[in-house]
């Protein structure tokens, strides 16, 4: 088990940590900053979904030319070079794209457990990286990334992309500015029905012939190969991710965090099962964590954060399925991608409470495209992202806290500074993992 026990003030003291992975060694490239007018060159690491998406917005900017992608999954890597019009060289293995000295920026949009790895080995090897969400899979890797970050002066963005779509920012400034009062609670929340089936049972059996499964797997344990343990419902399996409240939660509960202008809750805990669905997850059909955060800069005091999803009814507060939304003395705010509505608490006149003012709308806004074109900017000016990687490993730490306290059963007392739970040797040990010979973190 890889020990972990590092404050934020160790780490500017620490030696210089790095990665090692089978026989591949990318020596530090120096790379002079790009001109204004200059294209940056980018390789693709993760061609499913969420990489192809990537990909058409990197490419969409006129900024950039894809010359690499690489994934295991052939299917996935055929898609992701058609949308380059067949420019990009096709790689199995992500450590061939590291090897080219004319790649400037690699895209990170691998399964969570294939994040650390990559995004060391890159920012070492002296490339920028846009990395998707979550940060890291252990608490342990998200701060490994931190340094890497640091050491290397690479630009990161991670892609908690609602930092950078307008109504988000002038949601959360409505919060930061006192505009709903003083807030006790922030109510996140994802729900969906999959009830019965939920994503079935399938047997195991041998990978397909166009699958480096091997590859894939990488740093976790080895299993069996189940079509359910990869592609995109990985998440559902906690060798791979952890589950809907780092997936989705990260967005969620990276909103609270940045209009209550706090790091990290000092309690956690978290319960729920799987109580209905027939199917072979491993993460929880219905869950519940609650937070509490020290005093808020927004509003001088202690609050409660509550994230809850199940997958056995979609029907969310006022029929949302998903969303953040800040209960303030003097008004309610709620917000989603596609816009933010504040209710106005009633003013006290006399005895009573009276309407004084009326209902704030605002609509939602783009977030994905402006999130890689700060990210451009940023490759060029070297100044820090709107999801720069320090705030973000807080933020998916938060997700990552709850899961332990959902594994152990009960509740946990943070420590943000040393980022330890004081005195709880237990819980400790699942701030890291064991990696799969021959690959390791170090």
């Amino acid at each position: 088990m890889e020990s972990f026990k590092m404050s934020r003030r160790d780490f500017h003291k620490s030696a210089a940590l790095g990665v090692a992975s089978l026989a591949m060694s990318a020596g530090p490239a120096v790379r002079n900053i790009l001109g204004a007018n200059e294209r940056l060159r980018i390789g693709l690491i993760g061609a499913g979904g969420m990489g192809q998406a990537n990909v058409r917005d990197f490419l969409r900017t006129g900024q950039v030319d894809c010359l690499a992608v690489a994934d295991p999954y052939e299917p996935n890597l055929d898609a992701a070079v058609v949308l380059t019009n067949g420019a990009a060289k096709r790689y199995k293995d992500f450590r061939e794209i590291l090897d080219r000295k004319d790649i400037d920026a690699v895209v990170i949009a691998a399964p969570d457990h294939w994040h650390a790895v990559p995004m060391i080995m890159a920012c070492d090897a002296g490339k920028d990286v846009y990395v998707e969400k979550p940060l890291s899979h252990t608490l342990a890797e998200g701060r490994r990334m931190v340094e890497a970050a640091a050491r290397s002066k690479r630009v990161v963005q991670v892609g908690t992309q609602q930092r950078s779509g307008e109504h988000f920012q002038k949601a959360v400034e409505l919060v930061r500015s006192g505009k709903i009062g003083k807030v006790t609670l922030a109510e996140t929340w994802i729900h969906g029905n999959q009830y019965p089936e939920g994503i079935d049972t399938p047997l195991d059996t041998d990978a397909p012939p166009w699958f480096d499964y091997d590859l894939w797997l990488g740093p976790a344990p080895y299993r069996p190969y189940n079509r359910n343990r990869t592609l995109y419902n990985f998440r559902w399996f906690w060798d791979y991710s952890g589950g809907i409240l780092t997936d989705w939660g990260t967005h969620l509960l990276d909103v609270v965090h940045w209009a209550m202008g706090v790091e990290a809750p000092r309690t956690i805990q978290a319960t729920g099962g799987k109580f209905l669905l027939d199917d072979n997850r491993e993460t929880p059909d219905t869950l519940e964590v609650v937070y509490e955060y020290p005093a808020s800069p927004a509003s001088g005091k202690e609050f409660l954060v509550r994230f809850s999803n199940r997958v056995t009814n979609g029907h969310g507060p006022d029929g949302h399925t998903y969303g953040i939304q800040f209960y303030g003395t003097d008004g309610t705010l709620f917000i989603d991608r596609s816009g933010y509505t504040l209710w106005p608490e009633p003013a006290r006149v006399g005895p009573e409470r009276v309407a004084t003012s009326s209902v704030i709308k605002g609509e939602g806004s783009a977030q994905h495209y402006p999130h890689v074109l700060n990210f451009l900017d940023c490759v060029r000016s070297r100044q820090k992202t709107n999801s720069e990687v320090e705030t973000t490993h807080r933020s998916t730490s938060a997700g990552l806290l709850g899961v332990i306290s959902y594994k152990l059963g009960r509740k946990l007392a943070w420590d943000a500074e040393r980022e330890e739970f004081p005195g709880d040797a237990e819980a400790n040990k699942l701030l890291s993992k064991e990696y799969r010979k021959p690959w390791r973190l170090t």
